[in-house]
């Protein structure tokens, strides 16, 4: 049986020239960078390293990226220390009915401790409105929170425009780049931003490592303690190995990155247009302003796990949404904020496309799916319901 992952966007495989660059950190180059003799200080003189690789692909300076354990951490820190930092301005914190949980569950915890939470709402695109920012945000707004692209339906934010409103009330902006970083170009003085997350795994890097961009000038509280590491700001022993993973994976994704964006589109838009053509299928997001390798329909009257299932059973990898909320039986956060009804949203899968992805997958998927969906339709209690 075929074997065809369409999941990227939860996780992608690591691949060799990460796999071989953290090698030597998992043996003989074993060192703890916070020692002083000579095996410390080799760690410590190679994580530098690492940090100006991953500066020089951010369009960052090397002083201004702190590496932590993934993309949430990052978010905990931008978000958690900026608050903090600047409550004496104000207690007000904005962010979008989109966040990856990392992002929204962190502004709750906020809003629990005292702080007002607007959370904007998003139009049928899921589009994050500049115009609804300016009006929602004071002199009182200490932080804006919009991710750079969506992870469940592929849109990309307006970052630049959303930045500069916040900019112009004194407020820091952070952006979640997760899911952008490798698949749409990403330079953080371009979109001016003054705290940026982004994950090794999500790239062909390695699990259990991450980065935050802190803009220099910008400065964040300390949220957990324990060390001097990450120049006080990320205490603890850094994953040496996870880090010079992450290097290389973040610096030739990124330069593989144009010609990424244009093998996937072109794919991405077969599979759509394949998808759409099937009767009561509809596409979810922006259609333009999206992620090169991501895919979202609803398609009505069947159930996205149903779906999910089906399709593995065919050996096709898919989801119906983020990976960190795949075992809830609640519809998707994302597209009920973006007008879905309840059972629209139910059944909504999610393809994201990869470095392994290739026109003859896209063709197996659009061979076997309307067959799976005539099945699941006729087995459906939705419909059912409609005689």
């Amino acid at each position: 049986m075929r074997s065809i992952y369409l999941d990227h966007a939860a996780t992608t495989p690591m691949r060799q020239e990460a796999y071989e660059a953290m090698i030597p950190f998992l043996t003989e180059k074993f060192g703890n960078p916070s020692s002083i003799h000579a095996f410390g200080r080799e760690a410590h003189k190679d994580v530098d390293g690492a940090r100006e690789r991953v500066a020089k692909a951010l369009n960052a300076a090397p002083q201004e990226i702190f590496f932590t354990s993934g993309g949430t951490e990052a978010d905990n820190i931008a978000i958690l220390g900026a608050a903090a930092q600047k409550k004496n301005k104000g207690r007000h914190i904005i962010t979008s009915a989109i966040e990856h949980h990392a992002v929204l569950y962190t502004c709750e915890a906020l809003e629990s401790r005292g702080y007002r939470l607007t959370v904007l709402p998003v139009d049928k695109y899921g589009m994050v409105s500049p115009s609804q920012l300016g009006k929602a945000i004071s002199d009182e707004t200490v932080l804006v929170s919009i991710m750079h692209a969506n992870n469940e339906v592929g849109t990309v934010q307006p970052i630049r425009e959303l930045a500069v409103i916040a900019h112009e009330r004194g407020a820091l902006f952070h952006t979640d780049a997760v899911q952008s970083l490798g698949n749409i170009p990403v330079d953080v003085k371009e979109l001016q931003v003054d705290l940026l997350s982004a994950s090794a795994h999500k790239l062909y890097g390695p699990k259990g490592v991450g980065l935050l961009y802190v803009k220099k000038g910008t400065r964040l509280a300390n949220v957990s303690y324990g060390g001097a590491q990450e120049r006080n700001l990320r205490p603890g022993t850094e994953n040496v190995a996870g880090i010079m993973g992450f290097a290389r994976a973040m610096e030739l994704a990124v330069a593989e990155q144009p010609e990424t964006c244009r093998r996937l589109t072109v794919l991405r838009d077969k599979l759509i247009k394949g998808l759409t053509a099937l009767p009561e299928v509809r596409l979810n997001g922006h259609p333009e302003q999206r992620l090169p390798g991501n895919v979202n329909v609803s398609i009505k009257r069947v159930e996205g796990e149903s779906l999910i299932l089906s399709l593995d059973m065919a050996g096709i990898a898919v989801s119906s949404g983020s990976a960190c909320t795949s075992g809830s039986l609640n519809p998707s956060h994302v597209l009920m904020a973006m007008g879905l009804d309840h059972q629209t949203a139910h059944g909504s899968l999610r393809f994201t496309l990869g470095k392994s992805t290739g026109e003859e997958d896209i063709d197996y998927v659009l061979e076997v799916i309307p067959g799976i969906i005539q099945r699941l339709r006729k087995m459906s209690p939705i419909q059912a319901e409609l005689g």
